[in-house]
């Protein structure tokens, strides 16, 4: 699988107030990317009269650089408390994504700066809930390990909820870009988890995605360096064969992982179509 590489940057200017966005800017205009910088309210210096397919695609390979709203943190049942809003959107192309329903038209992908001001708005919400714990996620509206090699955001969220004793945090990937984060001082204070599929979803419909057995290499990693790990098969189809493809899944995943096997943790998940995604699915990808 190629690694994702952005066609078009987009940076906000008052993203160039913060050092990440500094620093965003200065990896992106070294790399093949074409990098923009426009001003905080401004439009996108796209073309929009285009068929809605090519604008769709243009979108999944943009990244916005820009400075996320302070506001109320979004509620996350079950899987959490809060979301932890620090990217937006998904480089991969799963023809079945929730987010088609929050991202519609435009699924752009965004990369918030402020880290620092969202973390301490965390904390905020830490404070409130105290003596509970409070767990945040990070996937909620993205998959952020694919842009952690720009964004640096998930090591510094991981390191930030190590020295909290009442916030936890977790996320979940279907990417394998996992050594940066494996030698993190975590504290047992965050959960990695992984989404897996049989092999006819993977193929079918998780296109520019590694396959199974990468993620749980990579899962079996992040095992090893002692961080509480997860999975989510998801979602699950039915078609012919699927109980013996979904059990072949957690054979894979048992062989991978038969020494480090305690402590994990599974999700099973089913998947309900709004009307809306339906609607930016069929004509994103016509022949799904």
């Amino acid at each position: 699988m190629a690694k994702f590489k952005p066609q078009t940057v987009i940076i906000r200017e008052n993203a160039l107030d913060y050092p990440l966005g500094e620093k965003l800017h200065s990896l992106f205009s070294s790399e093949d990317s074409e990098v923009h910088v426009i001003s905080t309210h401004g439009r996108f210096p796209f073309d929009y009269d285009v068929p809605f397919k090519k604008k769709f695609h243009r979108a999944k390979k943009t990244i916005i650089v820009s400075v996320r709203s302070l506001s109320k943190f979004q509620s996350c049942k079950p899987s959490a408390h809060y979301q932890l809003p620090l990217i937006s959107g998904c480089p991969a192309n799963c023809q079945y994504c929730y987010l088609h329903t929050r991202t519609g038209e435009s699924p752009y992908i965004k990369i918030y700066v402020n880290i620092e001001e969202i973390l301490k708005r965390a904390k905020k919400y830490i404070e409130k809930r105290q003596p509970e714990v409070t767990i945040f996620e990070g996937s909620a509206t993205s998959d952020p390990l694919p842009l952690e090699k720009w964004s640096g955001l998930l090591a510094k969220t991981i390191e930030y909820f190590a020295t909290e004793k009442l916030g936890r945090f977790r996320f979940v990937t279907k990417f394998t870009d996992v050594e940066q984060l494996l030698n993190i001082n975590h504290k047992d204070h965050t959960e990695f988890r992984f989404s897996l599929n049989s092999k006819y979803a993977l193929k079918k419909f998780e296109p520019d995605t590694p396959g199974l057995k990468e993620r749980l290499t990579a899962a079996s990693k992040v095992k090893q360096a002692d961080y509480k790990t997860g999975f989510l098969i998801a979602p699950i189809f039915i078609y012919d064969d699927w109980e013996n493809e979904y059990i072949q899944v957690i054979k894979e995943i048992k062989n991978t992982l038969a020494t480090e096997g305690e402590g994990i943790s599974f999700e099973l998940i089913t998947h309900r179509f709004t009307e809306s995604a339906k609607k930016i699915i069929k004509k994103a990808y016509p022949r799904t």
